[in-house]
């Protein structure tokens, strides 16, 4: 059995066949967690959850790229337009209570989708980012208290500024800020850092804290995070796909990505340690149970 640690079934790509994409999954002896990305995704993944007694589960959390412009100064060119949404502790809390919520997520931080337009005096740009920055933060720390009152792992989103975008950010790391924050606000059932794009070097900062790592079809578009798969250690890796995005080789890469494909990440990752298909399954599969308790 294989299970989908990370998938968007939820969102609007789905919006036509979702219950479909579902059933093919459990029907192949494969399991899936759904994860919210704002509100509205969160309360879907978690109704459609409610439809399948097992193999069906769901996370709730705010992607922080929704929290944008909330501390912006409302500039048009800045940041890049998406869903924007404003924290609310007691909605997540009620969400998650529900008994197939097996976290908190996607939440974290993502200093890679700042966008100042041509225009826009540098300075500026950087206060503005420098503020949504904090809120980021400040949300952040909100789910890994909420985390820890329902007693469930959290699903780490996280994303370095671009090398163009570093002045624009400060010189600031999303993974070193967001390693000092789990370390300085420690959740008691740990987590993932999901569709992990740093070095082996931090990954195993993370593992050190006791999270796992989240590998998805990033890993099979070349050989750049070999040594990272060989570093961490199977026994250190939760698979998932990021559905529909992420699609991996040697399928289209632009096409819909589904849950089914997390087997093609699966084979990835047992031709670069050298192993069987069947022994990352299992290895990966006990990891997801064990951080999720399924």
């Amino acid at each position: 059995m294989l299970i989908d640690t990370h998938c968007h079934l939820n969102f609007k790509d789905f919006k036509e066949d979702a219950d479909e994409v579902i059933k093919r999954t459990l029907a192949a002896e494969m399991q899936l967690i759904s994860i919210g990305s704002q509100y509205s995704t969160s309360q879907r993944a978690v109704e459609y959850t409610n439809k399948y007694e097992e193999g069906v589960w769901a996370a709730v959390g705010i992607h922080p790229v929704h929290l944008f412009n909330s501390a912006s100064s409302g500039d048009e060119d800045f940041p890049k337009k998406v869903s924007l949404e404003k924290f609310n502790y007691d909605k997540y809390l009620e969400l998650a209570k529900n008994k197939k919520v097996i976290a908190i997520g996607e939440v974290g931080l993502d200093y890679h989708h700042f966008n100042c337009g041509k225009e826009v005096n540098l300075s500026n740009c950087q206060k503005e980012v420098n503020k949504i920055i904090k809120l980021q933060k400040s949300v952040f720390k909100e789910f890994m208290k909420l985390a820890n009152e329902v007693d469930k792992p959290v699903v780490i989103h996280g994303w370095n500024a671009d090398k163009k975008d570093r002045e624009l950010v400060e010189g600031a790391v999303a993974y070193e800020d967001i390693l000092e924050i789990i370390k300085n606000n420690p959740v008691k059932k740990k987590g993932v850092v999901h569709s992990f794009i740093g070095n082996y070097k931090m990954a195993k900062k993370f593992v050190e804290l006791g999270f796992v790592i989240g590998l998805n079809g990033i890993i099979t578009y070349s050989e750049s995070y070999d040594r990272l798969i060989r570093e961490v250690g199977l026994k250190n890796i939760v698979i998932e796909t990021d559905a529909p995005y992420l699609t991996p080789a040697p399928l289209e890469r632009y096409s819909r990505n589904e849950p089914m494909n997390v087997k093609l990440v699966a084979q990835k990752i047992a031709d670069v340690l050298g192993t069987d298909i069947t022994e990352v399954e299992k290895v990966t599969t006990k990891n997801a149970k064990q951080l999720f308790k399924i």
